[in-house]
């Protein structure tokens, strides 16, 4: 089975998306990427991103407002799941990464992802 396309998407691409790839990115079931909303992000998303991915995860429900008002179309009905998780986090902070392993894995057991 190939593994599913899986999009991180925060503020500026700077800590939690990055930690986010960072704790996926040798997962078997999971391609990951992450991207920023901001102009100033380090990488900024793209519609081909959104092209790419099978399921996207923001850190917070403004994100997913920005996303749907910037990329409505490109979505094409995508899903998207928020992840509540503040802006406070330096990159791979461990309570960071506990609250991603968290509840990343919970949408992913909803979602069937083996």
């Amino acid at each position: 089975m190939p593994p599913t396309n899986v999009l991180f998407i925060c503020s500026k691409n700077l800590w939690r998306s990055p930690t986010a790839e960072r704790v996926y990115c040798n997962d078997p079931r999971l391609a990951v990427r992450s991207r920023g909303l901001s102009p100033k992000a380090a990488r900024r998303i793209s519609p081909s991103d959104l092209h790419w991915a099978d399921m996207i995860f923001v850190m917070e429900y403004e994100h997913l407002d920005k996303l749907r008002s910037l990329y409505r179309s490109d979505l094409n009905q995508r899903p998207v799941h928020v992840l509540e998780i503040p802006d406070k986090y330096q990159f791979m902070d461990p309570k960071l990464i506990e609250l991603i392993h968290e509840r990343v894995e919970s949408f992913l057991s909803e979602c069937s992802v083996e």
